[in-house]
């Protein structure tokens, strides 16, 4: 693995080997095109190659940036062959995540120090945000913590029920209140139910309606003020969950909620299926806000705790 730590179990990395096939399938046979009897990476090469990473949903501003970085390479060596463009691209691209994320996680474990440790998701609908929350309650519920769940998307029916499908298929309790109930009243009861089962981890779900955003600014706040009543530094967490299949639009869905709200993880999803896995490199670069989990599959074991090395190992093993 060259310089690349390598610290997830085999089965992990092979689950995470096939979800990224489909993106690294897609850009290998791009690149490939770009350097096809050349010998020197000069001014076409990174012409072209830009084209490929701005194709593959990386984003022009992160993409501009890497070319940047391998343009003073260029210069300061004065000679690069087309045979290391991948390694280079490799350490480019493994810097610019470690930027964000500077130490990732091993497992889905929690701080020690925060009890419960309240976690709150948002992201629209569509994008795996309930399936998201199911499979994080499972992990965590795996590493011998008690979780409770809240269905504060109260403008959807079937956001309730859907959640309350997880919590009965994962084993975990679950506060509801009736559809259009209002969200904030469901998170300060969840929070007063955890606090009086001793629960270590609170995972609230919220509304996402992107169609007015000061009223979702307005929601998220008010939401985050009453549970501050109960858990006065709650939320310890709000998690954007984006649909990585989307690609550009996923850079638009973050960019909408980044203004509504302070988001301070990330959730990529659908990366099994699609060959936008280049996504996560640019919306973490562009909006500097760690991606902490990714979707690489339907399994309930499929959404990972997100490791810059794997990930960027993954990419171009």
């Amino acid at each position: 693995m060259s310089f690349f730590k390598k610290i997830f179990s085999s089965d992990k990395k092979e689950t995470l080997d096939k979800g990224l096939e489909k993106t690294k399938t897609s850009f290998f046979s791009k690149l490939s095109k770009v350097v096809a009897g050349k010998s020197k990476v000069d001014d076409e090469v990174l012409d072209e190659l830009e084209e490929v990473l701005i194709s593959s949903d990386v984003g022009v501003n992160t993409t501009l940036k890497i070319i940047g970085r391998i343009e003073e390479r260029v210069e300061r060596d004065k000679y690069l062959g087309t045979a290391e463009l991948n390694q280079i691209l490799r350490e480019e691209i493994a810097g610019l995540l470690a930027e964000t994320n500077e130490e990732d996680a091993v497992d889905f474990s929690v701080p020690a120090n925060k009890k419960p440790y309240v976690l709150m998701v948002v992201g629209v609908n569509g994008v795996g945000k309930t399936t998201t929350i199911g499979k994080l309650a499972a992990q965590f519920k795996k590493q011998g913590l008690n979780v409770v769940l809240g269905a504060a998307d109260t403008f959807r029916a079937a956001a309730i029920d859907q959640l309350q499908v997880w919590a009965d298929r994962v084993g975990v309790p679950i506060v509801r209140q009736e559809m259009g109930s209002d969200p904030a009243s469901v998170a300060f009861d969840t929070l007063k139910s955890a606090v009086s089962k001793d629960a270590d981890v609170v995972i609230i779900d919220t509304a996402g309606r992107l169609h007015n955003k000061v009223n979702l600014m307005n929601e998220l706040t008010k939401i985050k003020r009453v549970m501050q009543k109960v858990v006065t530094d709650a939320p310890h967490d709000v998690l954007l969950v984006l649909d990585g299949s989307t690609g550009q639009n996923a850079f638009e869905q973050a960019k909408q909620f980044t203004l509504a709200t302070e988001v301070t993880s990330l959730a990529v999803t659908k990366l099994d299926g699609t060959a936008k896995g280049g996504v996560v490199i640019g919306i973490s670069d562009q909006f500097k806000i760690p991606v902490k989990y990714i979707g690489v599959g339907e399994g309930i074991d499929d959404l990972q705790v997100f490791n810059k090395f794997e990930f960027v190992d993954s990419f171009f093993k």
